[in-house]
């Protein structure tokens, strides 16, 4: 296979199912040649990365990481999609050991967010994700870099946003749309966001179950999904004209 892209998943496998999903509807296709051409590592066996940035002690999710990018790079990919937004932490040290492209997430989500929500009028943007996420700060560095004020949830919505993520769809496989809810309306009225991202790809399985929200949402997984298709689309054309 030539001209593909890899997609580096399973942390958790429901929200890969969520990404490949996403991509495969909006290819809009017609038949099987028209569908993209991909690989997916779905290693779910990765260890929890907000487990490790608090805590160097627990299983590191570095090394696995780095020999899944490592077998990417000798396959020859195209371009590789790392669907964790946590892992995106140690985005600059993947990216340091291999020429292929890695697409950023979070920069993705907030370019997005730029051209729909330009800060000049919607300038509160609230972000819901891991712990690991707020601490690490990747959205709030993209956030705040192109003008927005940063809004963190209260110690209550992160534990339930926490619950949603860990208890409810990893643990469980279930979507709790009234929990979900709640998060998104406390944001919106109590903590006067503009905008919210989401940057964890559980709650991005609960944007694409439920997607009439009480303010606007940018869904860091549907974004990249989007230019998942754009970039490979684009592959492919330029491959058939260099054939010609």
């Amino acid at each position: 296979m030539k001209n593909f892209f890899a997609v580096l998943g399973g942390m958790g496998s429901i929200a890969t199912e969520s990404y490949i999903r996403l991509v495969n509807e909006n290819t809009h296709a017609s038949n099987d040649q028209e569908y993209l051409d991909y690989v997916i590592f779905n290693h779910s066996s990765v260890p929890d990365r907000t487990a490790y940035i608090f805590d160097r002690s627990k299983p590191d999710p570095l090394t696995p990481l780095n020999d899944d990018i490592a077998q990417i790079t000798a396959m020859g990919a195209s371009f590789i999609v790392l669907i964790c937004n946590t892992a995106h932490y140690f985005y600059d040290q993947f990216q340091a050991q291999t020429p292929i492209p890695i697409l950023h997430m979070p920069r993705n989500a907030v370019d997005t967010l730029e051209k729909h929500y330009p800060a000049s009028s919607a300038p509160r943007v609230g972000f819901l994700g891991t712990e690991g996420s707020l601490r690490s700060e990747v959205y709030q560095h993209e956030i705040e870099a192109k003008g927005y004020t940063f809004v963190r949830p209260t110690d209550s919505t992160q534990k339930d946003v926490d619950y949603l993520i860990y208890h409810e769809i990893k643990e469980r496989a279930r979507l709790n749309k009234d929990l979900y809810m709640k998060t998104l309306e406390t944001m919106f009225t109590q903590m006067h966001c503009d905008t919210v991202i989401l940057g964890c790809t559980e709650l991005s399985v609960l944007a694409e179950a439920f997607p009439d929200t009480p303010g606007p949402v940018v869904d860091a997984q549907r974004e990249i999904a989007l230019k998942t298709i754009e970039l490979a689309k684009q592959n492919r054309a330029n491959a058939q004209l260099s054939e010609k």
